[in-house]
């Protein structure tokens, strides 16, 4: 099963590099299209965007799909898309096959975390998600810098890179996931869950205030992390190889914090581990205005940054599913909507601070965002008590020790 596995995380690696590189190749394309830098960063906003949008509608639409055909289907759409990017001659046109690549990973990611879970006996679907996500992860540590690097004087390279990672990933599943257990029968006469369906828990005010919280906290980062090669230029002189670094740090950064807010949540608990990230984050973006200023400094925020920033994108997803376990998927997939919503917005809030408060200044708001979402979870959220005394003649009434930790 393990090669499968890895073959669906090479899917999710692609789509994870091709939604997070743009932030390493911006000044290239503007100056190819002749756009300023903040209107390129709007295809981060695009995709963003059209990916939270189209997500649950193409998972309704799509439902009753054998998951094979949705992989591959999925997979050709994304690759076709980027390779349409590599060609766009104008910026309108570049926009628009952004929203085609967004549809294609929109529909991959989900159905690849689906057919994870059906792969494996039941104990081990943990471990097979965090392989399948686990794409994501590496795709911030290995394929960022690296396609920023390969794109240091031609950004359509990058491009190409994205569409010969999608490729593969394309043929290998068309090779090897022959038969998949789990998809829906051929003629079945079950009728999928429509959209209004899949949003009915919107409707708990807990839920609510969990997607508020995962839309702050990623509006904050993505508004830094979109425009960092801004942010940073005074330390890089403009040089890509400086820049591929300082993204090379963050990538690794990245995944040690994802490993390590894994085991935070188990250990201190949701709230905990959120209220202390969002703190973390929101100091990074208010001292990132001197630490840009040189190479030293900028390494010091591209570490710091992203361990805490993904310590909290664990405790997210863990605090939704924890309000009702058994449409954990579901929240779950509104978690992802609210992900990208914030990664959409970022790019707009981003591009209004340049303008508002200049290149060097721009991260102050990104500071007041981290804020907020600290002060959703610091309402929102109970602080986990633990009984004095067991009461082990009653556990109906309590909770397990391991509940005490998970704050909703």
């Amino acid at each position: 099963m393990r090669p499968r596995l890895l073959l669906l995380a090479l899917g999710t690696f692609a789509v994870g590099t091709d939604s997070m590189v743009m932030a390493g190749i911006l000044g290239l394309i503007s100056r190819d299209l002749d756009v300023s830098v903040p209107t390129a960063g709007q295809m981060v906003t695009v995709f963003a965007l059209a990916y939270a949008l189209l997500a649950p509608v193409l998972a309704s639409l799509t439902a009753r799909w054998p998951r094979r055909q949705l992989l591959l289907t999925a997979l050709t759409v994304f690759t076709a898309a980027n390779a349409l990017s590599a060609l766009a001659p104008t910026y309108p046109l570049l926009l628009a096959t952004r929203i085609l690549a967004a549809a294609g990973a929109a529909l991959y990611t989900p159905t690849a975390n689906a057919v994870a879970t059906s792969l494996v006996p039941p104990e081990r679907r943990g471990r097979a998600l965090a392989t399948v996500l686990g794409g994501m992860t590496v795709a911030t540590a290995l394929g960022v810098p690296l396609g920023t690097w390969i794109g240091r004087t031609d950004w359509r390279l990058t491009m190409w890179l994205v569409v010969a990672l999608g490729a593969a990933a394309l043929a290998g599943q068309a090779l090897l996931l022959r038969e998949l257990p789990g998809a829906p029968a051929a003629g079945s006469s079950a009728t999928p869950p429509g959209l209004r369906k899949r949003l009915t828990p919107l409707r708990d005010r807990r839920v609510v205030a969990a997607t508020a919280t995962t839309f702050l906290f990623f509006l904050s980062f993505n508004s830094v992390y979109i425009y960092i090669a801004t942010a940073i230029r005074p330390a890089t002189g403009g040089e890509a190889g400086r820049l591929s670094l300082v993204m090379l740090m963050m990538g690794i950064a990245s995944v040690a914090g994802s490993w390590l807010g894994g085991r935070a949540v188990d250990h201190w608990g949701v709230r905990s581990v959120m209220l202390t990230g969002s703190a973390v984050t929101a100091l990074a973006f208010l001292a990132l205005p001197w630490l840009g200023r040189t190479m030293p400094g900028a390494l010091l925020y591209a570490l710091v940054t992203p361990v805490a920033g993904w310590s909290v994108a664990v405790a997210l997803p863990h605090r939704l599913a924890s309000l009702d376990p058994p449409n954990a998927p579901l929240l779950i997939s509104l978690n992802s909507s609210a992900l990208y919503l914030g990664m959409a917005a970022g790019g707009g809030a981003g591009s209004a601070s340049i303008a508002l408060l200049g290149d060097r200044w721009f991260p102050l708001t990104a500071t007041l965002l981290a804020l907020l979402a600290m002060a959703t979870v610091l309402t929102t959220t109970r602080t986990p008590r633990t009984p004095a005394t067991p009461a082990p003649s009653t556990p109906a009434r309590g909770k397990t020790a391991a509940e005490s930790g998970r704050s909703r």
